[in-house]
This record gives structure tokens, sequence and C-alpha cells, in this order.
């Protein structure tokens, strides 16, 4: 079984360290592991350089500080980075996955074996925990059943192929497993298989910033307004109380008043829509689906 990790890091220093013991325990080490340092100020490139010193499967990408964070375009420009050396590696899976993770020595052979178990599953992999009070717990329990976090979302080289690669700008990590689905593949999370978040999710952004960020995301996947409309409305009774349902809106409705690029397929955005109407009227739907 051949896989490929791309993890594209930003000032991690205080958690890539454990992200790499855990790869390193694994009962099943990559083919290749590429860590891209996008552009860190602290001392994620040493960390990260001493780590492919030690191990011939992992290799280091440094890429210049852009200044500031890009939310959703800039974590893909980093992927892709590193992805240029995994062209060059046989493969039937591709990760990618985040520099503030840490899981269980056994974690990509368990995925693997739910791969294999499920000829249809193109786009899979574990649940994000989050420290609460001492406690990992879901980070988000309320996710639809064909979403699969981007911190922790693995490929298989069929599905990857027919998606034909990622967005580059907000919505990727939604927009992959629609069109995956679209095209006759499954995709969903391995609800035993934990990973441990070491920050809490949109941190690095702030909640706002994150927030906004995931409805603009939702405008450029093509949403369809009256399905956007029943999220706000949902988001405005968890937490945090107000700020996701004002972040998600502003940033849904900024999309129309800066005239934002959607994406440019639409099939796939009559595909959404259709299915988020569905949902609505209490139909069978991706997003229903249990």
């Amino acid at each position: 079984m051949n896989y490929v990790v791309i993890t594209p890091a930003r000032n991690e220093e205080n958690n890539l360290v454990q992200t790499i013991q855990s790869m390193v325990a694994q009962t099943v080490p990559p083919a290749l592991w590429v860590i891209v340092n996008d552009g860190s100020t602290d001392r994620t490139k040493t960390i990260a350089d001493s780590a492919a010193a030690q191990h011939s499967w992992i290799r280091t990408v440094h890429r210049t500080d852009r200044g500031c964070r890009k939310p959703g375009g800039g974590v893909i420009e980093a992927f892709y980075d590193g992805y240029a050396l995994a062209e060059s590696v046989p493969w039937d899976f591709l990760a990618k996955l985040d520099g503030d993770l840490a899981f269980d020595p056994n974690y990509f052979q368990a995925c693997f074996d739910r791969f294999e178990a499920d000829s249809k599953l193109g786009i899979g992999g574990g649940r994000v925990h989050n420290n609460v009070a001492g406690t990992f717990m879901d980070d988000s329990p309320g996710d639809p059943s064909f979403h699969v976090r981007g911190a922790t979302k693995i490929y298989r080289r069929q599905a990857w192929q027919a998606i034909g690669g990622l967005l580059r700008s907000p919505g990727w990590d939604t927009l992959d497993e629609i069109k995956a689905n679209m095209l006759g593949w499954t995709s969903y999370s391995f609800k035993d298989l934990a990973v441990r978040q070491l920050k809490s999710t949109g941190s690095a952004d702030g909640a706002w910033k994150n927030w906004f960020k995931n409805g603009r995301a939702n405008y450029i996947t093509g949403y369809h307004p009256l399905f956007m409309a029943s999220k706000c409305l949902r988001r405005a009774f968890s937490k945090p109380y107000g700020i996701g349902a004002a972040g998600l809106f502003c940033g849904f409705i900024s999309g129309y008043w800066n005239g934002a690029a959607r994406v440019p397929d639409p099939a796939l955005i009559r595909f959404v829509r259709k299915q988020q109407l569905d949902c609505l009227l209490f139909r069978a739907s991706l997003w229903a689906r249990k």
C-alpha cells in the first residue's frame, strides 16, 4: 500500500513535533511525506528540516513569507508545491494532513482498511477532536455525513484523478467531496478514528474571520441561498452564539457584493443546489444522508 502525505504548515513550532512523532510511529509509513513550510516566521523550518535529515521518506519544501495568512487558498497553494514532489512517486492514496495533529500508530492502516472494505470510497479520513476541559471531543459532530475535514483528507488515486484535483480558493474542502459524489464515488469520515487537533479550529484567523471565510467558501461552492439561510439560522443557536451565524451570512453575501467568481462548473453547481433543495424538502440527499 503506497501512500503520500502532504502537510502545509505555517508557524506550527508548538505542534509540528507531535505530528512528526505520530507519523514516524505509524505501523505503515508513507512512501513520501512532504512538509511544506508555508513562509513560517518561527522554528517550523528548523523542525521540518531536522525530521527530514533523520528519515529518508520525509522531504521539505520552503515557501517565502507572503506577509500574511491567505485563508482557504493559501493552504492549497502550499499543498501543490508539495504535490510537485509527489508526482514522481507511485502512490495509491494521497493524504492532506495538517501540521497540528496527533494520532495513534495504527491510524493510517486503519484508514486503509476502510478503503479496502468499500471500493466506492473515494475520500475519507479520521474525525478531528479538540481538547475541551482536558478531554478530546469531536470538533464538529453536526457535519453532514459526506464531509471529511480538510485537515485529515485521504484521496483514493482514481477519485483524485476523477475530480481533477483541488480548487485553489476557499471551499476546496467541500467542493472536492461533492464532485466526487456527483461522479459516483462516496466520501465520509471514520467516526471511530480520532485525530487529536492540538489547537482550536480557526484559531489562527479568529472566530469572525473563520466564519466569514466559511460563508465566502459556501458562495464560491454555489450553495443555494435558501439552504444558506437555513444554515445561518441553525448556526445562530450554536456556539459561538451570534458570531458564527453573522460571519457565515456576511461571508456569503459578500460574494454577491464583490462579484466573486464561483467555481467554473455549472453542472456541479446544479448538483449542489439540487441536493440542498432535496434536503430542505426532506428528501434523500447528501446533506440528509446518515
